[in-house]
């Protein structure tokens, strides 16, 4: 259980107190019993990559560049662009690539670990228009952080317990409860870490949907729009 005995017992007790205590009481209780327990160590912002499953989406994306980087250089020394089959894989990826982006994205932007930002910088390497791109990989992205919001919200704590960690659930709301909205864009705009977590958090705590949605949206707008030019340019690099 991730609120521990004191936690339920708090609940529980708010839940007994009455047939006058409204569902919002209990429902503040349960909030700020989550939001404050567990995770006590997070003071300063860099404090979040002392954070184990944090600072290992950080190596892991650093790995995962430096290799994407010196498939590139490899592929600038090959001329693929030449080649009937990377032809092919252009001209397939160029009419039919934004379908599959923005399913992946949805699944993405769940806990389903599919590495939107890769997919969205080798579909603009391989000729995808960028405005479709971004707007379909941000639109999908969105789209699958709401899902996660929405059954944290309607499923409770038993769902989210179900999908995350205990640990990464305590870490998660420690971040939340100390920075809130600053900490879940700062999540989003850094495509290496898991802001899918915060997003079952949002739902969790039943934050405001409007401010989630936009907070979701804008960031990753940013992110693929980079990502988008970059890929775009590195095509044209390796001759694609």
């Amino acid at each position: 259980m991730v609120l521990g005995h004191a936690g339920s017992d708090s609940i529980e007790f708010a839940q007994r107190k009455g047939k006058h205590t409204s569902k919002k009481k209990v429902e503040r209780c349960f909030q700020k019993t989550l939001a404050t327990e567990g995770g006590r160590h997070l003071r300063r912002f860099s404090d979040i990559f002392k954070i184990s499953w944090v600072r290992t989406s950080v190596i892991f994306g650093a790995v995962v560049a430096a290799a994407g980087l010196v498939v590139l250089i490899f592929l600038r020394l090959l001329h693929p662009g030449y080649t009937q089959p990377f032809s092919d894989v252009k001209a397939f990826v160029t009419n039919y690539g934004l379908i599959g982006i923005f399913l992946a994205t949805i699944l993405a932007g769940t806990i389903v670990p599919l590495g939107s930002p890769a997919l969205v910088t080798a579909a603009a390497l391989f000729g995808v228009p960028k405005l479709p791109l971004i707007l379909t990989a941000t639109t999908g992205f969105t789209i699958g952080m709401l899902i996660n919001y929405g059954f944290a919200y309607h499923l409770g704590k038993r769902y989210v317990e179900k999908r995350v960690p205990v640990d990464k659930l305590e870490d998660a709301t420690s971040l939340w409860r100390r920075w809130g909205w600053i900490i879940y864009t700062a999540f989003g705009l850094i495509p290496v870490l898991p802001v899918e977590f915060l997003s079952l958090v949002c739902g969790l705590l039943k934050t405001r949907l409007d401010i989630f949605l936009v907070l979701t949206f804008v960031p990753r707008l940013i992110v693929f729009t980079l990502l988008s030019y970059f890929g775009e340019y590195a095509g044209i690099w390796i001759g694609l």
